[in-house]
């Protein structure tokens, strides 16, 4: 196995902090990728790694994506990811979270952690009784944001793919619209839900078969087996589970037009945007659609440093101007020839100072 300084990722990351909590159990590892912005913010996946060395392939390559994400949603926040690799049972203690608690405060408020996958809302308020660095937290008071980002980032990428449908189609409604969402937990679930109720057509899948079938009888939706959602014929791919599905292999599969959904990292390697161009497959670029989450935990913790409540209608506010960014994007790719994540990529990397 390579340094991690020698991995592909490793894109001249600030601190990359390996943490071991013997006591406990804890292995984990928190990237920081830049704080040229401010401190680095982004969520704790807490996943069992089959082969260990794809735990820091992730915590490089999500923490980079934080940086573009936060930078391109106009947030004072750097970009940064921590990942826990879980044991094959999925074991999850108090005092695992305790010292991981205590490994973020150890950054002096370097990073800022919040949910990602197999991480709570009940979680992170148990790491927050170690460190203030945490966001994500629940929120008492009408008109507040804050607790899970989850139907935040839902809620952008619904708008993202209107916005797709728009451009692409040509269409300014979602009626009659087919659009094939893979993954339907919080965020594919709480898409579903938008989609349906603005008149979509709607095929669902999930490696949880149950999950996505409960989903697709209360949305009255067709639900097929997890393996089978990239050959559906349809308008919209939406991607809303774990990344990497566009590879050689999963781009060859796809029978829609626009891809546009919430998992982080969609893109196998930076080639695989210009193969979805090539195929004339119009792509919203992964770390802009789904920014509705950190816009949403971002303004909580900076509004709770300066002693205040976060906003609803600011949240809502910025989360409204994803269409418009995304618009920016396909405007520039169509001017130049180049993909649309190549220039996502080049729009984020000056606004970091890179």
């Amino acid at each position: 196995m390579p340094a991690f300084w020698e991995e592909p990722d490793f894109d001249d990351h600030e601190m990359v902090h390996f943490v071991r909590d013997r006591a406990s159990g804890l292995t984990a590892i928190i990237a920081l990728h830049s704080t040229h912005l401010g401190p680095a913010a982004g969520g704790t996946r807490f996943w069992h790694y089959v082969d260990p060395a794809m735990a820091m392939c992730d915590a490089l390559r999500l923490s980079r994506g934080m940086s573009y994400k936060n930078a391109m949603a106009g947030l004072p926040m750097g970009g940064g990811k921590a990942v826990i690799l879980a044991d094959a049972n999925g074991t999850k203690t108090a005092a695992m979270l305790a010292a991981f608690g205590d490994a973020v405060g150890s950054l002096g408020g370097r990073y800022v952690t919040a949910e990602d996958v197999g991480i709570s809302e009940a979680d992170m308020v148990a790491v927050s009784q170690r460190t203030r660095h945490v966001t994500g937290l629940p929120v008492a008071g009408e008109g507040s944001a804050g607790g899970d980002p989850g139907p935040f980032t839902a809620y952008g990428i619904f708008l993202g793919v209107k916005a797709a449908v728009k451009e692409k189609l040509g269409k300014d409604s979602m009626a009659g619209v087919h659009v094939a969402v893979q993954g339907t937990g919080s965020v594919g679930g709480g898409l579903a839900r938008q989609l349906a109720a603005d008149g979509a057509r709607l095929t669902l899948a999930d490696v949880n078969a149950d999950r996505a079938a409960a989903l697709a009888a209360e949305l009255g939706a067709r639900h097929v087996p997890a393996e089978t959602i990239m050959d559906t014929a349809c308008d919209v791919f939406s991607p809303n589970a774990l990344g990497a599905v566009l590879n050689d292999e999963g781009i060859a599969r796809l029978q829609a037009p626009i891809v546009a959904g919430g998992a982080n990292n969609q893109l196998a390697r930076p080639e695989h945007g210009a193969m979805l161009a090539g195929r004339g497959i119009l792509y919203a670029p992964d770390y802009v659609i789904n920014a509705g989450g950190i816009i949403a935990v971002a303004l909580e913790y900076l509004a709770r440093e300066q002693g205040k409540p976060s906003s609803l209608a600011d949240v809502r506010e910025r989360i409204e101007q994803i269409p418009g960014r995304l618009r920016t994007i396909w405007q520039e790719s169509a001017r130049t020839g180049r993909s649309s994540d190549e220039v996502a990529d080049t729009m984020a990397q000056r606004l970091i100072g890179r």
